[in-house]
Protein backbone atom coordinates (compact mmCIF):
# COMPACT_ATOMS: atom_id res chain seq x y z
CA UNK A 1 0.00 0.00 0.00
CA UNK A 2 1.20 3.48 -0.86
CA UNK A 3 2.20 5.70 2.06
CA UNK A 4 -0.30 8.52 2.49
CA UNK A 5 0.56 12.04 3.56
CA UNK A 6 -2.14 13.93 5.37
CA UNK A 7 -1.00 17.46 4.57
CA UNK A 8 -2.92 20.45 3.23
CA UNK A 9 -2.63 20.68 -0.54
CA UNK A 10 -2.89 16.92 -1.13
CA UNK A 11 -4.67 15.93 -4.33
CA UNK A 12 -7.81 13.83 -3.73
CA UNK A 13 -10.98 13.03 -5.64
CA UNK A 14 -14.13 14.52 -4.13
CA UNK A 15 -17.35 12.75 -5.14
CA UNK A 16 -20.13 15.32 -4.90
CA UNK A 17 -23.72 14.82 -3.75
CA UNK A 18 -24.72 13.78 -7.29
CA UNK A 19 -22.03 11.07 -7.41
CA UNK A 20 -19.83 13.05 -9.81
CA UNK A 21 -16.08 12.74 -9.12
CA UNK A 22 -14.19 16.05 -9.06
CA UNK A 23 -10.47 16.70 -8.74
CA UNK A 24 -9.91 18.46 -5.41
CA UNK A 25 -7.26 19.78 -3.05
CA UNK A 26 -7.40 19.30 0.70
CA UNK A 27 -7.45 22.54 2.68
CA UNK A 28 -7.57 20.88 6.12
CA UNK A 29 -7.42 17.37 7.57
CA UNK A 30 -9.47 16.33 10.60
CA UNK A 31 -7.93 13.90 13.12
CA UNK A 32 -4.86 13.22 10.99
CA UNK A 33 -2.36 12.68 13.82
CA UNK A 34 -0.83 9.17 13.58
CA UNK A 35 -2.34 8.03 16.89
CA UNK A 36 -5.79 9.27 15.81
CA UNK A 37 -5.53 7.50 12.44
CA UNK A 38 -4.61 4.29 14.23
CA UNK A 39 -7.62 4.67 16.55
CA UNK A 40 -10.27 6.12 14.20
CA UNK A 41 -9.05 5.20 10.70
CA UNK A 42 -8.80 7.44 7.66
CA UNK A 43 -9.48 11.08 8.58
CA UNK A 44 -12.02 13.47 7.15
CA UNK A 45 -11.06 16.70 5.42
CA UNK A 46 -12.16 19.97 3.89
CA UNK A 47 -11.70 20.29 0.12
CA UNK A 48 -11.77 22.91 -2.63
CA UNK A 49 -12.68 22.01 -6.22
CA UNK A 50 -13.70 23.61 -9.51
CA UNK A 51 -17.47 24.05 -9.73
CA UNK A 52 -19.35 21.68 -12.00
CA UNK A 53 -21.95 24.36 -12.65
CA UNK A 54 -21.15 25.88 -16.05
CA UNK A 55 -23.01 29.07 -15.08
CA UNK A 56 -20.47 29.74 -12.32
CA UNK A 57 -17.94 31.58 -14.45
CA UNK A 58 -16.35 34.94 -13.80
CA UNK A 59 -13.35 36.91 -15.04
CA UNK A 60 -11.00 34.37 -13.48
CA UNK A 61 -12.65 31.32 -15.08
CA UNK A 62 -14.81 28.69 -13.46
CA UNK A 63 -15.42 29.45 -9.78
CA UNK A 64 -14.27 27.19 -6.99
CA UNK A 65 -16.42 25.57 -4.35
CA UNK A 66 -15.66 24.16 -0.91
CA UNK A 67 -16.97 21.17 0.96
CA UNK A 68 -16.28 20.67 4.65
CA UNK A 69 -16.08 17.68 6.99
CA UNK A 70 -15.92 15.25 4.07
CA UNK A 71 -15.44 11.61 5.11
CA UNK A 72 -13.41 8.98 3.27
CA UNK A 73 -15.37 6.67 0.95
CA UNK A 74 -14.81 3.77 3.37
CA UNK A 75 -16.94 5.61 5.94
CA UNK A 76 -19.72 6.80 3.65
CA UNK A 77 -22.62 4.46 2.83
CA UNK A 78 -24.23 7.05 0.53
CA UNK A 79 -23.20 7.27 -3.16
CA UNK A 80 -21.70 10.75 -2.78
CA UNK A 81 -20.26 13.41 -0.46
CA UNK A 82 -16.97 11.63 0.20
CA UNK A 83 -13.33 11.82 -0.77
CA UNK A 84 -10.94 9.14 -2.03
CA UNK A 85 -7.30 8.99 -3.10
CA UNK A 86 -6.77 9.29 -6.89
CA UNK A 87 -5.51 5.67 -7.06
CA UNK A 88 -8.63 4.31 -5.33
CA UNK A 89 -11.64 3.30 -7.42
CA UNK A 90 -15.25 4.14 -6.63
Amino acid sequence: MQERKYEPGQHVVYVDSHGVPREALVTMWWSAAPDQIQTYGVPGCNVVFVSGNEAKNDGYGRQTEHSTSVVHRSKQPAPGNYWRWPDESD
